[in-house]
């Protein structure tokens, strides 16, 4: 008989709010399988509800299981949930919560096998950064070589796979990060690094075809002066940006959409070594909460994963 321990927030606030509880075992349901979870990445959005930052535009029902991607094995599928069989280690991103579970049922259509070559914690670290990325690359139309382009929080996971895929494309990468990770994401390729803590990007930049904008705030409002006449920023960090963009300038809201043929693809390249992705650090259960608000305040170059098996 199985038990289900799940990581969930009772109210909004801080790391405290955050509790270990025993809830009922989920029953897939039409088109879904149950996963026995094995590994979860830890992502930006997890402490935005965590805090109700996004509580009006997202209303939800408390308590509640964070996490929105994973990695783990089938144990059970609904009767016309034919894609994999119980065994099958399979990976990606849930398109809501409940990933800091033991178990979750989640839709067959989002997941993809894992790769052979990676282990349920480098598989957990891909489905949310790699989709991003690719996506939020391909929001104001597909990237082209010799296309100038910003990308704003390029040490982080969804940054670190944007800066490899827009280099890839052939375009001329800028990147905004933190001067300790400069080294890292020089060697995912970027061709310059502007140290966000010291240095105005606006003072270094100019005539940008496309700015990713992973970070919002300040930072968003201040990318407007640095674009070419006909260029566009895509935000996965503020929802108002068209509202904020000004006049006669293009503004892009992009939320990931669950893509299961590209992130088989994806990780692939991963397993391949074509691709490289960063681990930052794996946590235990009870370093969860404290791992969220890493995410909130910096961490080191990469993506955190929760290994639900420590």
């Amino acid at each position: 008989m199985y038990t289900n321990q799940a990581l969930r927030i009772h109210a909004y606030g801080g790391p405290e709010v955050l509790q270990r509880d025993d809830i009922p075992m989920p029953v897939p349901g039409a088109g879904q399988v149950l996963i026995r979870v094995k590994a979860a990445g830890v992502n930006g959005l997890d402490w935005k509800i965590r805090d109700g930052l996004v509580r009006d535009a997202f209303p939800l029902p408390l308590p509640a299981v964070l996490g929105i991607e994973l990695a783990g094995e089938v144990v059970a599928t609904a009767p016309d949930a034919a894609r994999f069989k119980t065994g099958d280690c399979v990976m990606g991103p849930l398109g809501g919560l409940g990933a800091y579970a033991d178990f979750t049922v989640v839709d067959e259509a989002k997941l993809c096998l894992i790769p052979a070559a990676l282990g349920d914690v480098e598989a957990a670290a891909l489905p949310v950064a790699t989709l991003t990325a690719w996506q939020v690359l391909r929001a104001a139309g597909a990237p082209r070589p010799g296309q100038k382009i910003l990308i704003h929080g390029a040490a982080g996971g969804v940054g670190g796979f944007a800066v490899q895929f827009a280099k890839a494309a052939g375009a001329t990468v800028v990147a905004t990060a933190a001067g300790a990770s400069r080294a890292h994401v020089l060697g995912l390729g970027a061709d310059a690094v502007i140290d966000r803590l010291a240095e105005r990007f606006e003072d270094k930049v100019d005539g940008i075809d496309l700015v990713i904008d992973l970070v919002g705030g300040e930072t968003l409002d201040r990318s407007w002066a640095v674009l070419a006449a006909d260029g566009a920023i895509v935000s996965t960090a503020a929802p108002d940006i068209a509202q904020r963009a000004p006049a006669g300038r293009r503004g892009v809201w992009f939320m990931m959409q669950p893509d299961a043929v590209q992130l088989a693809q994806i990780a692939g390249q991963v397993a391949a070594g074509s691709l490289k992705s960063t681990i930052a650090e794996t946590i235990g259960r009870s370093g969860l909460a404290d791992a969220i608000e890493r995410n909130k305040q910096g961490h080191a170059p990469g993506k955190i994963v929760l290994d639900l098996t420590l």
